[in-house]
């Protein structure tokens, strides 16, 4: 850096104005020293500059590869969990297609078993309507036996009143009594 300022010293000195004759002389000259002053400035800059300029771009360039790792990471577990949503898709429109089939299956299933339930229920009440009116029937006879009897016994009664006197009552209860006796003598036995 000293031989820098020195030329510059030197060139400051040199910049007074020549003659026209050296004048294009002196352009030349001119320029030649800024050139190499320039090229002393660079040197210096790239000297001292050098080291931490390095470590600048090798921490860059450290940097640029975790930054690339990290992507090429972040992009392989997208791509992963991408394929695993992918397959619990595929197997998620097979369970649902297999879920629909199975619902189908329980809805005819439990169709079959209504109907069965039902023609069970039906023929039971069709057996408890027959009962019921075999029931109905039997107390009807038996009522209607019951009606005839009583008719019967007053028909029968009016008829004997009618036709029977005092002496025939008579004879008709002694008979009657020695019938029961006859017949409680025989029970006794």
């Amino acid at each position: 850096m000293a031989h820098a300022r020195t030329f510059t010293l030197n060139h400051s000195t040199a910049s007074l104005p020549p003659p026209a004759n050296e004048e294009s002389k002196g352009e030349g000259r001119e320029l030649f020293y800024k050139i190499i002053n320039v090229a002393i400035l660079v040197g210096a800059l790239a000297y001292l500059l050098k080291a931490p300029l390095a470590s600048f771009f090798a921490q860059r360039s450290a940097d640029i590869r975790k930054g690339l790792e990290d992507g090429r990471q972040a992009l392989a577990a997208s791509q992963a969990q991408l394929h695993s949503v992918e397959e619990k898709l595929q197997r998620l429109e097979g369970e649902i297609a297999a879920f629909k089939a199975s619902s189908v299956e329980e809805m005819e299933a439990e169709r079959r078993r209504l109907k069965l339930a039902a023609a069970a229920e039906a023929e039971k009440i069709l057996q408890l309507a027959r009962a019921q009116t075999e029931a109905a029937v039997r107390a009807a006879r038996l009522e209607l036996k019951k009606y005839a009897a009583v008719q019967a016994v007053e028909l029968a009664e009016e008829i004997i009143r009618r036709h029977l006197d005092e002496a025939g009552r008579k004879k008709l209860v002694s008979e009657f009594l020695e019938k029961v006796e006859s017949r409680g003598s025989r029970v006794e036995s």
